[in-house]
Parts: structure tokens; sequence; C-alpha cells
């Protein structure tokens, strides 16, 4: 069994996965749009342009999203956050700059009594990250 995160954006999905991939290096793997599927003549013309379902990968992690395409639109993203661990300080700095951009600060980078470096924040899309590069014991 594998379980795998599930992202759902407010209608942004492709420009956030686009983002994270110029950012951090994540890789789209498949992205298919509303427009053109067996979807597409039942749902209204405002979400045709939309992300049905996508598949990314941010190292070896894969994680899916799509756009909400429910009446009302997706909750708001909370409750959990990505979190990203890095092998020095350097790797976790660089990754929270490229991340932050738009977004917002929760926790500033810094040492911890766990960590030599841990952050938070919610990037431009309101996707929640934290970034940790234990200390090594």
């Amino acid at each position: 069994m594998k379980a795998v995160t599930y992202l759902t954006f407010p209608g942004n999905c492709e420009a956030a996965l686009k983002f994270y991939e110029a950012a951090i290096g994540a890789k789209i793997k498949t992205l298919v749009p509303v427009k053109g599927s067996p979807m597409e003549t039942d749902v209204p013309l405002a979400v045709r342009d939309k992300v049905l379902h996508a598949e990314f990968e941010i190292g070896a992690v894969t994680l899916m999203a799509s756009d909400a395409l429910c009446e009302g639109g997706p909750p708001a993203m909370s409750g959990f956050s990505v979190s990203l661990n890095t092998e020095t300080p350097q790797e976790a700095e660089r990754l929270f700059a490229a991340l932050v951009v738009g977004g917002k600060v929760t926790m500033a980078m810094q040492e911890t009594f766990w960590a030599q470096r841990f952050g938070a924040l919610v990037d431009r899309y309101g996707l929640p990250w934290m970034f940790n590069c234990e200390k090594k014991m």
C-alpha cells in the first residue's frame, strides 16, 4: 500500500505546479485538463480550462492535485503541511526562499532544539510548507 497526498486548488492548480517546478525542481508527470476529457460537457464553461487531475514529484515523493470542480470550490488547505526534509541547512534556506515569494512566513527559518534549520510558510497558492534539516546526533 502507498499513501499519496492529493491537493485541491481553487482554480490555479496548473500555475501552482509550474511555480513548484521552477522554484524547487518539482517534476510534473501528468496534467489532465477538463477540456478534452469525458467530463468536459458535464461541467460549467468556467471550469473547462481547469485541471481535472495532475501528478507531480518532489524528490522521491509523488503528490497528486487538481482544481476544485465542485460547487462552492475547495475547502481551505489546512490541517497539514508538505514537509521538505533536507541534508543541509543551506538547502533548507534555498527552498524556503524559493517558495516564500508571494507567500507568508508562519515560522521564520531558524535553529531549533531538533533541527539545524526549521521554518514554515504558506505559499502564494495557499499550500502550507515546513522545511527541516535535522541536527546530526
